[in-house]
């Protein structure tokens, strides 16, 4: 049996991880993260949301590895406007190279050109990784359970609210929120993809959102393309999304984000 992708971009991660510590020192990085004074409440952001309308996470996305090429040239900063112009509670910046062709400049560039509270999406596996996003600037970060033990989730968990960012923790099955409840995870992303073979059911969020304790937030992820597929997790009592593709894909990003939080696009 061939290896799935989640597989492959973990190892990947591993061997960048290894890279980056010889080029930086933990202990530096440690510093760096100590020393930053902005912070933009991401978490807050959303509870303020929850249950009322339609809260986007809207994200700067350039590639996949399922779809390739998604928008190259994108900038970074333009888009980062855009998004606040159009009304996205929060912002997701891929900061994977390798796969998704973003980059730590890709998140500098959009944190200039915004004030909305930002999340490092990249696949977290190690405490360097979690110092670096909060060097980085980050209020929030990705913790994808189904690559992390029980323990690593808790002790990633714990550092990022020690270092004063959020978590995103992105679950597929019930395996996986189960973890994530165990690690007392409050913000749940629902990721419709399956990163092993990167098919998409959007059922999987309604699904699984029943699950939930009533003190978690759920976000859906991937596949929303329209007002329809919106409504569709309104129905089910979601409220946050976590949409890339379709809007950096859109012609009219303003008014397609529109769209999406108020079912038309507003002059």
């Amino acid at each position: 049996m061939s290896r799935d992708f989640l597989s492959i971009i973990v190892d990947h991660k591993k061997k960048e991880i290894e890279a980056a510590q010889k080029a930086i020192d933990l202990n530096d990085l440690k510093r760096a993260a100590h020393q930053r004074t902005e912070y933009r409440p991401f978490y807050d952001t959303l509870k303020q949301g929850k249950g009322r309308g339609v809260n986007i996470i809207a994200e700067i996305k350039r590639a996949s590895p399922s779809k390739g090429d998604i928008a190259p040239n994108l900038n970074p900063a333009d888009l980062a406007e855009k998004y606040q112009r159009g009304g996205a509670a929060c912002l997701s910046v891929l900061t994977d190279e390798r796969f998704f062709k973003g980059g730590f400049s890709d998140f500098d560039q959009a944190r200039a050109a915004c004030d909305l509270p930002m999340l490092r999406k990249d696949f977290l596996i190690s405490v360097y990784q979690i110092y670096e996003a909060a060097a980085l600037g980050a209020d929030a970060v990705l913790l994808i359970a189904r690559i992390l033990t029980a323990d690593a989730l808790k002790t990633l968990l714990a550092l990022s609210r020690d270092l004063g960012m959020d978590a995103l923790v992105e679950i597929h099955s019930e395996k996986d929120l189960e973890t994530a409840q165990g690690a007392g995870a409050r913000l749940i992303g629902i990721n419709n993809r399956n990163l092993a073979s990167f098919e998409t059911d959007l059922d999987t969020a309604t699904r699984l959102c029943k699950a939930l304790d009533t003190d978690q937030i759920p976000v859906a992820a991937s596949g929303i393309a329209n007002r329809n597929d919106i409504d569709r997790n309104l129905a089910a009592g979601i409220h946050h999304f976590l949409i890339g593709e379709s809007l950096v894909k859109a012609d009219d990003t303003v008014a397609f984000m529109q769209s999406l939080i108020h079912g038309e696009a507003l002059s």
